[in-house]
């Protein structure tokens, strides 16, 4: 029986002093942290497959962990973090000014509405889901390490734990977090476990 491990990495943190909503905006991360970088980078194994988003916080993420592999990792898309299309670089309270109606709907139902010209959660799951499922065929037994971003992670948490869009939002996921879940392959589908969730990651107002 093949056991394919995920490490499923957030991001390092993004400045956003304004509080903008920058799903896939492309702002640079803050990768000064190299404490918490070396402690993350001791828990990766050997030998990994590496996968960043095609965003440029991710890519600095796995630079910045400097492990073999991640100066070359792939580049999956579908991997990507919410799209809240016209909403990107607003604040929420823009939104709420100038979208009021859509933001009400989005904000009766965030699992399965979507922003305007954006994407719901719901479809961040799918997309997600068949990314993670397409790669442990191709990579079966091994190490993957996934340098991507919360949204994202919830989603590949949600395939594992077999969770509803509305249940897999409650996930809080921070950034420079470990995650991971591991498939075991047998007859049919296989199974999943989730092995870590949110290891050495700190969340805002938390102290180390």
């Amino acid at each position: 029986m093949k056991n394919t491990r995920w490490w499923l990495i957030r991001h390092a943190p993004v400045p956003n002093p304004g509080k903008l909503i920058y799903g896939r905006s492309d702002p640079a991360a803050d990768t000064g942290d190299s404490d918490a970088l070396a402690a993350l980078a001791a828990r990766l194994p050997a030998q990994a497959v590496w996968v960043t988003s095609h965003l440029r916080r991710t890519r600095q993420t796995a630079a910045a962990l400097r492990l073999p592999g991640s100066d070359m990792a792939l580049v999956e898309r579908a991997l990507a973090e919410q799209d809240f299309g016209r909403w990107e670089g607003l604040s929420h309270d823009a939104v709420a000014a100038l979208h009021p109606e859509e933001a009400r709907r989005f904000w009766s139902d965030p699992a399965t509405e979507a922003p305007p010209d954006g994407e719901s959660f719901a479809a961040v799951m799918e997309r997600v889901g068949g990314a993670v499922t397409r790669l442990t065929d191709l990579y079966a037994g091994r190490d993957v390490v996934a340098v991507i971003h919360g949204g994202s992670i919830r989603a590949a948490l949600a395939l594992a734990l077999d969770l509803t869009p509305q249940a897999a939002l409650r996930l809080a996921v921070a950034p420079l977090s470990l995650s991971r879940i591991d498939h075991y392959a047998h007859e049919g589908d296989g199974s999943w476990s989730v092995t870590a969730l949110n290891a050495l990651g700190t969340f805002p107002g938390s102290r180390r």
